[in-house]
């Protein structure tokens, strides 16, 4: 009887016509309507339809319909009777492409359902607002290094960065800070009271830690993004905060920092579909390195994200070592972006580990930017032999510790580089041999690298946090004999001390490795490099660590 009275005014003809709903123009639109009317809860279409609808014998309601890449003529020619359309027998072999009239009721009922959605799409912007970013004089404090003898971790640099940011009057309300459940950890507490974190309801519970300074403050009017162990959700809000130049002409400049272990190798598809839509914005991977997050074993302990970033054209990605590299590079991203308006984003990894931070060595600004600059000279004319170190993010300090042994205990001087990217230093040499192999008449193109590395008499010893894969990119472009130290392999639960060790990353294996590639070249006796490992305590047997 129900049925019987929804279609009691209907002729033979209309119930011949009836159609699953999914695919009636009346049913559609009645149903979207009734969905925009009804307010106060959430609304379900459900919309049955038919596979491969329209295709007749070649593929409807066939399960082989989504593989169909031709039809028949027949096909062709019974769909064209069935939807009636305007095409005659002798054009079916041609296909043609059929449009209403401009002055058809149809292309102007579309015309004007287009215009009252705001226009034809898909159409970006890509020009937008452009922002007033502060000079790199801004950041002087942390430029100038720390000079009361106390160390700090890049994260900690990044944190007082970021501080200065979102204080400045010009672009302070445009900083988005977004972090994954790990706000303390990365010492960002203070922007609880200073900011608040956002909540479209507003904080409506009394927090554990109300009675201190810092206590987890929700507002409705917060500016950090606390995502709650959600790095797809997180990734989102980077998304949206970095798209928001496109879609709405109003440029924000989002930092999203998570345990770097838990970026691309947990969403890097989302990355990807960030790069896709030429998302601009900061991605911080905190706690970084195989061996700097100690004690967190297998699941935390992150060397090889920067071999995943580099896999993404759009993606600038540096290891800085000193809080002046993170300033240069975040001052210089921030210009690139949002002044130039460049469709790249960056990846920084930061760590954990304190130690003393130097201030910016004069005119260094450029050649950190490039992803190579001198740290410090220790090459002298005395007839002494002579490496090249090469380091990023805090297993640069062990560089350094081995220069003193080196020249401490074997008499050995060397150049030490501080390689903030080695990602941008393999491209700009792909590039040069790129634009060489296209110009074989003109003056050729040198690499930064090689531009650097131009003592090619010397070894180049180089050791990160890394898989060895991230510094052989650029082997290519080193003219000298060329060892590589990483960290490949499984992480393990020990100390910083213990684990370089175990990953031969540490200052005793970069010493090592120095005095073998000039063994190599008969500027040193292989029965003192035997004496070196036997002085250190290596065991020359141990099992390869990523064999473990």
């Amino acid at each position: 009887p129900e049925l019987k009275a929804l279609v009691v005014e209907y002729t033979d003809r209309d119930i011949w016509r009836l159609n699953r709903g999914g695919h009636d123009p009346i049913k559609v639109f009645s149903a979207y309507h009734a969905a925009n009317e009804h307010k106060g809860q959430p609304t379900v279409i459900l919309a049955k339809t038919i596979k491969g609808y329209g295709m007749g014998d070649s593929g409807e309601a066939q399960n082989t319909s989504h593989q169909q890449k031709k039809m028949s003529l027949k096909s062709i020619s019974d769909i064209r009777d069935r939807w009636k359309l305007p095409v005659k027998d002798k054009e079916l072999e041609s296909l043609p492409y059929l449009k209403f009239a401009e002055d058809s009721e149809e292309y102007k009922y579309m015309q004007q359902r287009r215009a009252d959605l705001g226009g034809h799409i898909p159409a970006r912007r890509q020009k937008s607002e452009i922002l007033e970013i502060p000079e790199l004089s801004a950041f002087q404090t942390i430029l100038d290094g720390t000079k009361d003898g106390n160390g700090i971790s890049t994260t900690m640099a990044f944190v007082r960065i970021l501080n200065i940011l979102v204080k400045d009057k010009k672009i302070g309300k445009r900083i988005v800070p977004i972090v994954p459940d790990e706000s303390r950890t990365f010492g960002m507490e203070g922007m609880f009271r200073q900011l608040g974190i956002w909540s479209q309801v507003g904080q409506l519970y009394t927090p554990q830690d109300a009675e201190q300074l810092m206590y987890y403050k929700e507002d409705k009017q917060g500016q950090v993004l606390q995502e709650g162990i959600n790095e797809a959700g997180g990734l989102c809000d980077w998304i949206a905060a970095g798209t928001s130049y496109s879609t709405h002409n109003v440029p924000m400049i989002p930092f999203f920092i998570y345990y770097s272990m838990f970026g691309f190798q947990r969403v890097g598809d989302l990355i990807w579909a960030a790069a896709d839509q030429r998302t601009r914005g900061f991605l911080l991977g905190g706690t970084a390195g195989r061996t700097t997050l100690n004690g967190e074993g297998l699941q935390h302990e992150d060397g090889h994200s920067h071999l995943m970033s580099a896999t993404i054209p759009s993606c600038i990605s540096y290891d800085p070592t000193f809080g002046y590299e993170l300033a240069v590079i975040i001052q210089d991203g921030m210009r690139r972006m949002f002044v130039e308006q460049e469709d790249v984003f960056y990846y920084l990894t930061v760590m954990n580990e304190n130690y003393a931070q130097p201030a910016i060595p004069k005119g260094s600004e450029q050649d950190i930017l490039k992803g190579m600059y001198l740290f410090k000279s220790g090459i002298s004319r005395k007839k002494a032999p002579k490496v090249q170190l090469l380091g990023s993010g805090t297993i640069f300090c062990e560089v350094m510790q081995a220069a003193s042994l080196l020249q401490e205990d074997w008499g050995v001087e060397a150049d030490l580089w501080s390689c903030t990217s080695f990602t941008e230093l393999a491209r700009d040499g792909v590039a040069c041999e790129r634009w060489n192999r296209l110009h074989p008449t003109a003056k050729a193109r040198v690499a930064h690298v090689a531009k650097c590395i131009t003592k090619t008499e010397f070894p180049v010893i180089a050791a990160t946090d890394y898989m060895r894969a991230f510094a052989e990119q650029i082997r290519p472009f080193v003219k000298a004999e060329y060892t590589v130290l990483g960290t490949d392999g499984f992480g393990r639960s020990d100390t910083r001390e213990k684990l370089r060790s175990f990953f031969e990353v540490d200052r005793y294996h970069i010493t090592i490795a120095a005095l073998k590639a000039l063994a190599d070249k008969g500027e040193f006796e292989a029965a003192k490099v035997d004496k070196a490992i036997k002085k250190y305590n290596i065991d020359a047997e141990i099992i390869a660590p990523w064999l473990i």
